[in-house]
């Protein structure tokens, strides 16, 4: 491929990102790579990659060193800058599936130089999300009707198909069974591993020339003259904890698009901005999230029942707090499990990371799960702009996968039409179908008849009450009433003072059914470098805890599923205890902007693709040495 297909600020990258994405796949399988340069040959030349080489992309094109004297401002590099039709922040379901529309579309049309760049700050796609996940197929026989055909070479393998229905409401030792509501019924739907179907809709998008950027976050809105946006910024590489520029200092790159699209996800770093900065829930109820603690267990192949899924209600959940357990068996002899707490609980006492230990315990998981081995852990936050960006989760259903993709696929089209329809000098680039389009899909449909649901659960009467109103919607009123039931208050609000509370005491963990934190946050591969800046933003640590610790004794560390937040005793402070942020145990739930009281956390996305990128700096002048002797034995040789 001739360098004169390739834009001029990406192909002076060209060079660098070839020798990073070759030595840091060096560990992969053989046959991988195999695949993907096949997968290259099927596709052809397009711009930016070269066979074999998936998700290549460096921002290294200034260096900047500083001398030790130098008080040195990495912002002050001037960044780079491309010009592509759309942007995407977020390598999801969601994402993807706009990503691979778009290309569909312009493919169609014959326009393959038509470009749409996705970038996912993961390291690889799919490595961000943890979801033992009830697929409901839809949207994706919308978008790729071939996704299981037998004779599609590159078909979804990792399907088990749904099987039979539990739903339980849990005493403290007990079970009653529950009939499931008709929007929990899974009959022909799929149990899967969203992070391994969200690999492979990368890799579809791939095939059909959408440009994927792993490793990159999103890190900046760029605003054009007129205050519109006109694209992202990546974040910098190589910045220290004190700010200043490292030895492998890179500054990120921006990205001009027609239209941006941001699919970050829950609570996205770019998307509250951009809702702050244009007041876009100027006209909604505060919006809730629930925090969704699991793990993927390997079972004793006589416990597994393939395509069970099993769903629960009550312990060890409180009746004022909304959530409730769930279990799925897929694959080979593996279930997921987990626990999903709503974040609009008041007593600050509650860790949902202790709430789901205690769940394992209850005779109804403890069976199944004993003598089996925890090979996973994660956490995912429960909220679907497009996806969960947008909040387009079906509560009741407990699915969202499916109305993400559609989201997605609903924007592109709108993104298409737009930019076929405006002219490059025309500006800024409306997209007015896409509201329509949303309204009328089966979307708008779907999610306005179990609007109520949720919300009924903020009566006094908890989940009792939410039970008994959720009944009557789903059997009686199918969501035709002429109300709407709001969300009273945001869930950091929702959050009362510890003394009006008893304090909770969690068991202790055994090692082999319940576990302590950081051995759960181990199996999360989960790395942050720990000299970068810390992406946990709080702007004073000694005020935060003056504010929070007298009220809330440490919620932080309670709500925190991966051990971040801690108050250490500390006899110089006028409190006796110090705060402090793990940052290198961040998970990405985001729990913590979104419950602290406070509301003076703020979570950025971190420099996600650095410990790789010093990887190769390491390894370089190793290679170097062994291709001077290599050299030198060729010499040596030809002379004798």
């Amino acid at each position: 491929m001739s360098l004169k297909q390739i834009s001029q600020p990406l192909a002076r990258l060209s060079a660098s990102a070839t020798a990073s994405v070759r030595l840091c796949r060096a560990s992969r399988p053989l046959a991988a790579s195999a695949r993907a340069v096949q997968r290259s040959q099927r596709c052809g030349p397009r711009p930016v990659f070269l066979a074999g080489q998936r998700r290549a992309f460096s921002s290294a094109i200034r260096h900047r060193y500083a001398d030790v004297e130098e008080a040195f401002d990495p912002a002050s590099v001037e960044r780079e800058a491309d010009e592509v039709d759309v942007c995407i922040v977020g390598g999801g379901p969601a994402g993807l599936s706009a990503a691979i529309r778009l290309k569909q579309l312009a493919n169609e049309e014959g326009n393959e130089e038509f470009r749409v760049v996705v970038l996912e700050k993961a390291a690889e796609v799919g490595n961000h999300i943890l979801s033992g996940n009830v697929l409901e197929p839809r949207a994706i026989n919308e978008l790729l009707p071939d996704w299981l055909a037998e004779d599609n070479e590159n078909r979804f393998q990792h399907v088990t198909p749904a099987g039979k229905d539990k739903m339980r409401f849990l005493t403290k030792t007990g079970s009653i069974p529950l009939p499931a509501p008709p929007q929990m019924h899974n009959h022909g739907n799929y149990i899967i591993s969203l992070s391994q179907f969200s690999k492979w809709l990368g890799e579809r998008a791939e095939e059909i020339g959408v440009e994927v950027y792993a490793g990159f976050a999103g890190a900046e809105v760029l605003y054009g003259h007129d205050g519109a946006v006109k694209g992202v910024a990546t974040n910098d590489q190589g910045v220290g904890r004190d700010g200043k520029a490292k030895a492998n200092f890179e500054r990120g790159m921006e990205f001009h698009a027609r239209v941006t699209l941001l699919a970050e996800g829950c609570h996205g770093s770019l998307t509250k901005r951009v809702m702050k900065k244009y007041d876009l829930r100027r006209e909604s109820s505060p919006q809730t999230y629930g925090l969704g603690v699991k793990e993927v267990w390997e079972v004793q192949p006589e416990k597994f029942k393939s395509g069970e899924i099993s769903h629960s209600m009550g312990y060890p959940l409180s009746k004022n707090t909304y959530g409730g357990g769930w279990m799925y068996h897929f694959g080979d002899n593996l279930v997921s499990i987990g626990l999903v707490v709503g974040l609009d609980y008041s007593n600050p006492w509650i860790a949902p990371y202790g709430e789901f230990q205690r769940m394992k315990l209850h005779p109804f998981y403890k069976s199944v799960l004993e003598g089996g081995k925890c090979i996973a852990y994660g956490r995912f936050p429960w909220r679907r702009l497009i996806g969960d960006t947008a909040g387009f989760l079906n509560v009741p259903k407990i699915k969202g996968t499916h109305t993400s993709m559609k989201s997605g696929m609903l924007a592109a089209e709108a993104a298409y039409t737009a930019i076929k329809n405006t002219s490059t000098d025309s500006g800024s680039v409306f997209l007015y179908d896409y509201e329509k389009s949303l309204r009328e899909s089966w979307i708008w449909s779907e999610l306005k008849a179990v609007r109520n649901m949720r919300p009924s659960f903020h009566t006094s009467l908890g989940i009792y009450g939410g039970i008994m109103y959720s009944g009557l919607e789903a059997y009686i009123f199918r969501g035709k009433v002429p109300w709407t039931l709001p969300h009273p208050k945001s869930d950091a609000a929702a959050t009362k003072p510890a003394d009006q509370f008893q304090k909770i005491e969690y068991p202790k963990p055994d090692g082999e059914i319940t576990f302590d934190i950081l051995t759960s946050v181990s199996r999360t591969g989960t790395n942050h470098e720990e000299d970068q800046p810390v992406h946990l933003q709080v702007k004073d640590w000694d005020a935060h805890a003056q504010k929070a610790w007298p009220v809330y004794k440490g919620i932080e560390n309670r709500f925190c599923p991966a051990g971040v937040y801690e108050y250490v005793e500390d006899d110089t402070k006028d409190l006796g205890v110090r705060f402090q942020i793990n940052a290198q145990n961040c998970i990405h739930c985001k729990t913590c902007d979104i419950k602290v009281p406070t509301q003076d956390i703020n979570w950025q996305t971190p420099q996600g693709a650095e410990a790789q990128q010093q990887h190769v700096q390491e390894i370089l002048p190793a290679i170097s040495e062994l291709l001077d002797e290599i050299w030198l034995l060729v010499l040596s040789s030809t002379d004798q």
